[in-house]
């Protein structure tokens, strides 16, 4: 097992796929590193020596926000928008939609599921 930026990456797969594990690299970002440090992305994380993987390590820290900090900084800048008590703010507090969706129908990832009214006809 790999570890990087705290998260454990299994030896079974490749280097893109074990990059994007990590919360903060997306699909685009692990080919940027792969690219960067000159290492192919079919490469299997066992067969990477140590050296490359403190190489990697040492990219992800210096210039990509992941993991623990992005989490604590998409949870403050909601915060904020809740201290402020803007229009986003207060949608984020009654967990509404934030982007001007539709609520009269669908937005059932966001509001739950739906409760029954008793004794409801048309």
């Amino acid at each position: 097992m790999a570890r990087i930026s705290g998260v454990n990456i299994s030896e079974k797969k490749n280097l893109l796929s074990g990059l994007i594990c990590i919360h903060g690299i997306g699909r685009s970002k692990a080919l940027e590193i792969c690219n960067a440090l000159g290492i192919d992305y079919h490469t299997r994380i066992s067969s990477l020596s140590e050296k490359d993987i403190v190489r990697i390590r040492e990219v992800i820290d210096k210039e990509y926000v992941v993991e623990g900090e992005l989490r604590n900084n998409n949870l403050m800048s909601k915060k904020r928008l809740m201290d402020l008590g803007c229009y986003r703010g207060l949608r984020h507090r009654k967990n509404l939609p934030v982007r001007g969706q539709r609520t009269h129908t669908n937005a059932r990832t966001r509001r739950g599921r739906a409760v029954a009214i008793a004794g409801k006809k048309k």
